[in-house]
């Protein structure tokens, strides 16, 4: 029988999702619970990776067993076993072809930025003083939707047949100083999101225009654009699936 897990977590204490050897990561202590639950060894596919750091409001992969879960019960085990960081959201039966990563048709992120230093979000925003003109950062937000290669905004060595992903929305909001850029697309590259972000901040200060931006997107080479901004300002917000592989049960 197979399940799909709905989780969320705060990444500041792992070394990403993806189970690594000797690294301390949210795939392994969830396996490690699964199977403490289950007595059983248990293998969980995400949809994806997050990188060191990065947080979830909502990731989700799937594992297979045996026999049929009590939903409630091991929602609730599982929430005791996790360490205060990780924890269960929802637990459904699905088809025994569905596949949490390949038959996921979009997935989410924001970003998060603030210009107010608040001890209560250092690990949950990137604290960035400068002001920021979110209308141009915005017009550059325009150029991403569509079907766009984004080899300038993927790290190096990453192995992929192709660079192309269909983003579907893309923006940025502003609020009593907090900044947010959000961002859906059917895949994303190795480190993409947080380059977008690191170049679009360039737009924000004036250290380019969109229609360098714009270069930068066409050129096929990272070296054109700009940092990787820090980790813990990212957050994987959601994963959505066509109803048709869900069979809830």
């Amino acid at each position: 029988m197979r399940y799909f897990i709905e989780l969320s977590y705060n990444g500041k204490a792992y070394h990403g999702w993806q189970i690594q050897r000797n690294a301390h990561t949210v795939q392994k202590e969830l396996n490690l619970a699964l199977e403490i639950y289950c007595r059983c060894k248990i293998e969980t596919v995400g949809s994806g990776r997050t990188d060191t750091g990065v947080h979830a409001k909502q990731q989700v992969c799937h594992m297979d067993v045996e026999k049929q879960l009590d939903i409630k019960d091991t929602i609730y085990k599982l929430n005791t076993l996790l360490p205060q960081d990780i924890a269960i959201i929802d637990l459904y039966r699905v088809s025994g072809t569905a596949h949490a990563r390949f038959d996921a048709i979009s997935r989410s992120y924001e970003y998060r930025l603030t210009s107010l230093k608040d001890p209560f979000e250092t690990d949950t925003s990137f604290y960035f003083r400068q002001p920021l003109e979110l209308t141009e950062m915005n017009n550059a937000c325009r150029l991403l939707l569509g079907d766009r290669d984004f080899k300038s905004f993927c790290k190096s060595r990453t192995s992929v047949d192709n660079f192309n992903c269909i983003v579907r929305e893309a923006y940025w909001k502003t609020h009593n100083g907090r900044s947010c850029f959000f961002v859906s697309a059917n895949r994303f590259l190795r480190g993409m999101v947080r380059a977008l972000v690191g170049t679009m901040l360039d737009i924000g200060t004036g250290k380019i225009t969109v229609d360098q931006f714009k270069e930068i997107l066409e050129s096929g080479d990272r070296r054109t654009a700009g940092r990787s901004v820090p980790a813990h300002g990212l957050f994987l917000t959601g994963v959505k699936y066509s109803r048709k592989i869900l069979d809830r049960t």
